[in-house]
């Protein structure tokens, strides 16, 4: 896997229809990767709370706001985010546990092969727009 160092991304977002549903869909699946919303904004980007009429924007991270869901970016474009996953496990309960909020599979959890470098394990779903996610552990040999 990885180290924490080999980010180059300091922060990313996606538009969304419906930003509770978007919310309570990405709340479940990126659980398991150890990420939780850690800021909720208003259409003036002001400070939000959970079930506020004026819920924009929503971010999600262990720190800091990593992965935003929004209404002020297009929804008409389809984008594909993937999640760094610490274990083959967390891979799974992403899977299971966003599919279970209403994501659609586009990949069940499992080694990839056809051009991905060797240990990719990975799992793919749609979520509530469209939008491609994946939980992605790079395996240096561990077993299930």
């Amino acid at each position: 896997m990885a180290d924490a160092s080999n980010w180059l991304l300091d922060h990313t977002g996606i538009g969304v229809t419906d930003i509770v549903r978007s919310a309570r869909f990405y709340e479940a699946a990126l659980r398991p990767l150890g990420a939780e919303v850690v800021m909720r904004i208003n259409s003036t980007m002001g400070p939000a709370d959970d079930g506020d009429a004026d819920l924009a924007g929503v971010a999600f991270g262990t720190e800091y706001p990593a992965f935003w869901l929004d209404i002020f970016h297009p929804t008409d474009v389809k984008q594909h985010t993937a999640f760094r996953a610490t274990s083959r496990k967390a891979v799974e309960d992403f899977y299971r546990h966003g599919l279970a909020a209403g994501g659609v599979d586009n990949g069940a959890p499992g080694l990839r092969s056809d051009g991905y470098p060797a240990g990719y394990y990975a799992a793919s779903m749609y979520d509530p727009d469209g939008n491609n996610i994946e939980a992605v552990y790079r395996d240096s040999g561990e077993s299930t």
